[in-house]
């Protein structure tokens, strides 16, 4: 059995296109993963405060001297945190925000990335420590992105992962949401169907 943790962090709930693919995720990991579970944290619906001093405080102050903010927040990342190390398979819904992810996702981003849990610093340079799992991002793109420059996204969530250890990543892209007509109509297809080659 498999622990799979799926972070949604689209702004829109019925019209998303990154939650379409989610849905058809779920549904075909379920299928032919039935006794694993799958849990969903919506970061639209529950945001995670973006990083602060209360954060930074709560993880490099001794417990003694943390105030009561401090503590809300490291416990905040310690729930977080914690679902991830759980997770075997990490999933990463994602739409394409002025070239790169939802502020929501990096803020997540932001409470999980913890030296001495997640990383760690060595003589030869940072370490990560989630070796073993498996993430995919599925995406979605007003417009044709992947390989260009103005692909901010696909980039930065790859070294984000190869950095806490997750080197095992395969992207999904629906690309020219935006676009209409059979743009829309092929992106979302061919996203679909790469989709149904993975369970």
């Amino acid at each position: 059995m498999s622990n799979v943790l799926i972070i949604e962090s689209s702004a829109r709930q019925q019209d998303s296109f990154s939650r379409q693919l989610t849905r058809q995720f779920i549904s075909q990991w379920q299928a032919a993963h039935p006794a694993d579970q799958v849990t969903v944290r919506d970061l639209a619906l529950a945001p995670v405060p973006h990083l602060d001093a209360s954060l930074l405080g709560g993880w490099m102050k001794p417990e003694g001297q943390r105030n009561a903010d401090e503590q809300i927040s490291l416990q905040r990342s310690n729930e977080l945190t914690d679902e991830l190390l759980a997770a075997d398979v990490l999933v990463l819904a994602a739409p394409m925000y002025n070239f790169a992810i939802p502020s929501t996702l990096k803020a997540w981003l932001d409470h999980v990335l913890r030296a001495g849990v997640t990383f760690k610093y060595t003589e030869t340079g940072p370490q990560g420590l989630l070796v073993g799992k498996k993430a995919y991002v599925l995406t979605a793109r007003g417009g044709l992105y992947a390989g260009s420059t103005s692909d901010h996204q696909e980039p930065y969530l790859r070294q984000v992962m190869a950095f806490i250890g997750i080197h095992d990543v395969t992207f999904i892209h629906a690309e020219g949401m935006n676009l209409g007509g059979d743009f829309q109509e092929k992106g979302l297809n061919q996203a679909k169907a790469r989709l149904s080659a993975i369970a």
